[in-house]
């Protein structure tokens, strides 16, 4: 029994913002109450590190649960905040796409892995990696929609055809209430004309679905990462935190709609 929203946040370009939405949305879904789980699905670890986990120290993570070899709830780890886990990664992860090509259903395996804890949590949010791999599309066949982070520069347009493309093909053949919960724009620099120009072309191209709130280029955002901490724990007043916290606004009201 699924009683939980699965997201994933996607984009096969790299340096979009996409773990830090993904870490810091999270943070700010489990400040308000609800139980959120993060699936770092990606092989680089970033949103495991970004919470304070030591990759290097674990023994057992999502590689582990995909294929397998121990159940989803021994790899869940719980967060310095309340209503926040995590099911973990390390770069391990790298050789579950190589041992699932060759598997029957092979797009289902992180489906059935997080079905396994989905009822213990509202929302959980899926840290795809920066490309359309198998990684990515075990994401997209999992999840009820994807949040799609864009930079607010000359290439954001770039690859998100491309990404589009996947989704569509995954919707078709394996998941057909997929939707795209929204476009995020990222690192908007408030100086830079290209800014301005970039989200005026991205509103004309997608209109009601860009989110209103803009996440702004800030240091404090760049820097909480290496604490292992949240945004909203590492400096909770800083502009990168109230952005956060209006996305999740922003978010849970789209959910009730």
């Amino acid at each position: 029994m699924k009683n939980s929203t699965i997201i994933a946040v996607a984009n096969q370009k790299g340096g979009v913002g996409k773990t830090t939405t993904a870490v810091n949305l999270a943070g700010s879904l489990a400040l308000r109450g609800k139980k959120t789980l993060i699936v770092d699905s990606d092989p680089q670890g970033n949103a495991s590190s970004g919470v304070g986990v030591k990759t290097r120290e674990l023994t057992q993570h999502l590689y582990h649960a995909l294929c397998g070899q121990v159940e989803t709830q021994g790899v869940i780890q719980p967060t310095n905040i309340k209503k926040l886990s995590i099911i973990p990664t390390s770069i391990d992860l790298v050789a579950s796409e190589l041992e699932l090509i060759n598997e029957e259903r092979r797009e289902h395996y992180l489906q059935k892995t997080i079905s396994r804890a989905a009822r213990d949590f509202e929302y959980i949010l899926i840290d795809c990696p920066p490309s359309l791999g198998l990684l990515t599309i075990n994401a997209l066949t999992a999840a009820d929609s994807v949040l799609i982070p864009m930079q607010c520069e000359y290439f954001a347009m770039e690859g998100l055809a491309q990404l589009i493309n996947t989704i569509r093909s995954v919707k078709k053949t394996f998941n057909p209430d997929l939707y795209i919960e929204g476009l995020l724009l990222t690192m908007f620099d408030t100086r830079n004309k290209l800014s301005h120009q970039v989200s005026e072309e991205i509103l004309n191209h997608f209109g009601d679905q860009v989110f209103k709130t803009i996440i702004p280029r800030n240091v404090r955002l760049s820097e909480c990462p290496s604490h292992g901490q949240t945004i909203l724990e590492y400096d909770n007043k800083s502009k990168g935190a109230e952005a956060y916290r209006a996305l999740a606004s922003e978010f849970l009201k789209r959910q009730r709609k």
